[in-house]
């Protein structure tokens, strides 16, 4: 037998094991259901300055509308009287009123079409160009989406000028075409369209950056996958774009209808202060009501109404949104 077989073998250790992890130790005096609290306090401030800046302006707007309001309330000759629900029958019950409503909805209705028909163009035009070229339109964008409403409407109104207006010259260069003198604002359908033309170069941008970021989020490889099963350029747009867009877009087109609905400065500035009737909307139609006609409660109750009105405009949009999150 040789030395190698009577040497005892060597035994080798196994790896220690790491020891279970434990819950972490909660600190006496410390519950962790406090965490809750801390969102609401970052909160705080600004609920509060909603409620200061929003909250009361509303709730005098509520009280308004049902009492009898005018310049003999306003200065303390007579005290406001409760009239209940005759400010919202009077306001219901004038045909003018309704005439504005229709106006109101068929000038959103064709300022977020375009807005949001444009704004999916110019995004999905930004895909396909080069860099240099997608940061000089990224820099227009911003700039006309920075720029103020009043200066914006005094441009739009020097361009459709009847006399130096730009628009006029450029058109009469055309064959046959002579707008020299033409008045844009003559009637209420060709004035309308040119603020309509306003408020979409307004709100463009803001649809573009926003739908361009979204854009970036589509998978290229399901794009490829369609085309390779035979789809063109609509059918992807259609089938693999769109859907994956959907959310974004239902939330630009609520933002869009509510923005819309609120047109006031546009009509107000470009009509110079007095807006002819076939040009009231609902919110300059309350503002003439209540500080041309002085009769501050019909106005408010035509303010209220409208914000009712954007209220259902609302409640369609959370319910797509969560037939969006149910579907996902």
């Amino acid at each position: 037998m040789s030395a190698a077989d009577t040497t005892t073998p060597t035994k080798v250790p196994l790896p220690r094991q790491a020891p279970p992890p434990t819950a972490p130790i909660t600190p006496p005096g410390r519950r962790t259901s406090g965490g809750a609290t801390v969102p609401w306090a970052l909160l705080a401030p600004c609920l509060l300055i909603l409620a200061l800046v929003l909250g009361y302006p509303l709730v005098r707007l509520v009280t308004l509308s049902f009492q009898e309001f005018g310049q003999s309330q306003l200065w303390g000759f007579k005290p406001a009287e409760s009239v209940g629900f005759d400010n919202f029958a009077e306001v219901l019950g004038d045909g003018e009123f309704w005439a504005v409503v229709v106006r109101t909805v068929v000038f959103a209705a064709a300022c977020v079409l375009f807005t949001m028909v444009v704004g999916m163009l110019v995004a999905l035009l930004l895909q396909r160009v080069s860099g240099w070229v997608k940061t000089l339109i990224n820099i227009a964008l911003v700039a006309s989406w920075g720029m103020p409403i009043i200066v914006a409407t005094t441009v739009f109104k020097w361009l459709f000028d009847s006399d130096y207006g730009i628009f006029n010259a450029l058109l009469s260069k055309l064959p046959g075409v002579d707008m020299i003198g033409h008045n844009w604002f003559a009637s209420g359908p060709e004035g309308l369209a040119v603020i309509t033309l306003l408020v979409v170069w307004g709100a463009v941008p803001f649809v573009v950056i926003t739908l361009s970021a979204g854009l970036t989020q589509v998978p290229k490889e399901l794009e490829e996958a369609a085309r390779l099963d035979g789809a063109g350029a609509w059918g992807v747009f259609r089938y693999v774009t769109l859907p994956i867009l959907k959310p974004i877009v239902v939330m630009l087109t609520t933002l869009s209808v509510i923005w819309d609905m609120g047109v006031f400065p546009q009509v107000f500035v470009m009509r110079n202060g007095h807006p002819e009737a076939e040009f009231q909307l609902l919110t300059t139609y309350s503002y003439d009501k209540a500080f041309v006609v002085n009769d501050y409660a019909q106005g408010s109750a035509i303010a209220l109404l409208t914000v009712v009105l954007l209220l259902g405009v609302i409640g369609v949009y959370m319910r797509q949104m969560l037939k969006i999150g149910e579907v996902e």
